[in-house]
Parts: C-alpha cells; sequence; structure tokens
C-alpha cells in the first residue's frame, strides 16, 4: 500500500506501511510571505490559501523528510520549526546540507546528482533539476530531483522545481518510472522567463512517461498562473488526461 497525500503547493506526503516521507514542507499560515510578483501576476502574499484541515494529522505521522531545495516555498521557517522539534531525519542535495544543518535541521542524508544511495530500506538516487529557462536559472541556484524505489512499491520520481531537460527525459525514458511528480503552475517572477516548465514542456513530460503523473505546485503561490482546471482543459484537449492526477488540496491518492 502506497498513500500520496497531497498537502499544498509542493508540500506531499508518502505514507507506505512503515514509513510516512514528507516532501518540502511549507507549512505556514496564508499570507505570511510577501507576494512574488507585483505586476505580472496580481499581487497577494504567499500563500496565497490556508493549509488544509487534515494537514495536522498527516504531520503527526511523519518519520522522515526529503527537501528539494532552499527556496521558501518548499521549505518555510514552520516547516523548519516542524522539522527541528520532532526532530525528523532529513534527506536534501549537498549543496544545501550546510545550509540545513546551521538552521538546526537533522540531515542524515545527502545526494550529489545521479549517486544512489540506500533508502529505507530501498534506494534513493539524486536527479539534476534546472530551476528555470536561460539565466534565471542560474538565480534560483541548485536544485535536486529524487528517484526513489522503496520495498514493494512503486517507483517515484520527484521532479522538483525543473524544466525539460535532458536529465529529466533519461530519468523518463530509461527508469521508467511508475508515478512522476510535476511542478505544473508555470511560476514565472515580474522579470525574466518561466521558472518551471512551460505547457509545451509539462505535455512533453506526460507524453514521454510510461506512468501516471502527478500535477502539483498550482493554486498557492501567487506567481503560478496555470490552474487545475486550465491545466485539466489543457489535457482534455491533447488526450493525456488519463495519465495526470490533479489532486485538490489536502486529498490523497491509494495506490496498491
Amino acid at each position: 500500500m502506497l498513500k500520496i497525500h497531497h498537502i499544498r503547493n509542493a508540500t506531499m506526503v508518502l505514507e507506505t506501511e512503515k514509513d510516512v516521507i514528507l516532501i518540502d514542507p511549507m507549512l505556514g499560515d496564508q499570507g505570511i510571505m510577501p507576494s512574488f510578483t507585483l505586476f505580472r501576476y496580481k499581487a497577494r502574499k504567499n500563500p496565497t490559501i490556508s493549509l488544509p484541515n487534515n494537514t495536522n494529522s498527516i504531520l503527526n505521522k511523519v518519520t522522515h523528510c526529503l527537501i528539494t531545495h532552499q527556496h521558501p516555498d518548499h521549505i518555510d521557517n514552520k516547516g523548519i520549526q516542524f522539522l527541528i522539534q520532532k526532530n525528523i531525519p532529513v534527506t536534501c542535495s549537498v549543496k544545501d546540507k550546510k545550509a540545513f544543518l546551521k538552521k538546526g535541521l537533522n540531515v542524515v542524508k545527502t545526494l550529489k546528482y545521479w549517486e544512489q544511495q540506500s533508502f529505507l530500506g530501498g534506494t534513493i538516487e539524486g536527479i539534476p533539476a534546472k530551476h528555470g529557462y536561460g539565466f534565471v536559472s542560474k538565480l534560483m541556484g541548485k536544485v535536486i530531483g529524487f528517484y526513489i524505489k522503496l520495498p514493494n512499491q512503486k517507483s517515484i520520481y520527484l521532479s522538483s522545481d525543473t524544466i525539460y531537460t535532458a536529465s529529466v527525459d533519461k530519468v523518463l525514458i530509461n527508469y521508467k518510472p511508475a508515478i512522476s511528480v510535476l511542478a505544473c503552475g508555470t511560476a514565472q517572477f515580474d522579470l525574466f522567463n518561466k521558472l518551471i516548465m512551460n505547457v509545451d514542456d509539462i505535455l512533453k513530460f506526460v507524453k514521454n512517461t510510461n506512468g501516471k503523473v502527478i500535477a502539483n505546485h498550482m493554486e498557492s503561490i501567487n506567481h503560478c498562473p496555470l490552474t487545475r482546471k486550465k491545466l485539466k482543459n489543457i489535457l482534455i484537449k491533447n488526450k493525456l488526461i488519463n495519465k495526470v492526477w490533479i489532486p485538490e488540496d489536502g486529498e490523497f491518492l491509494e495506490i496498491t
């Protein structure tokens, strides 16, 4: 049994019979952060929505945490407090280790790109991610995705905040993940190019995957214009909707 809980934005939980893995905990209250755009999209404080009501009951079970990068919509102050308070073991990129240790997190495992290590009885591999098209990716810093194989579970690819790259293509074509998690909000600041996949690359990702895609990173941060409804219509138009699950906040998927 694998339960995939979508919480909000990129925050999600993978629950097996044995382990409960929290991913990218942005746990702060609505409006705690400034607006990420002022004129390209409507200025609104972030997160733009509250956490779903069932969040605490899920968080109480957490045994481990994966963090893809340091941006506050993936790990915020509330998320850091939660991890410290519960002393949750954290796995992250080797590039983020120093910063997370300085914040007081219990970093137990760090990964380089294309490095595979043992993880909860199975394996985890660090997958390169590129946070934006062109110059903006340099400003956004290092990001890591994860390819996870847990005992008696379907393989999972957490692609993180990335555009479509040769590395993403390699994972989809060669590793054939059964479940892939894709950031679909088409985020963009007032300046520079998009920070994650545009619609064409989202479609390419879905077409090139053998398995199921879980679409997240939508309708919770003000610089992400692509809504669930718009994405659903695009996928229907391209006859790809059967390959994608677009969860509402607080919703979960059970995979046997």
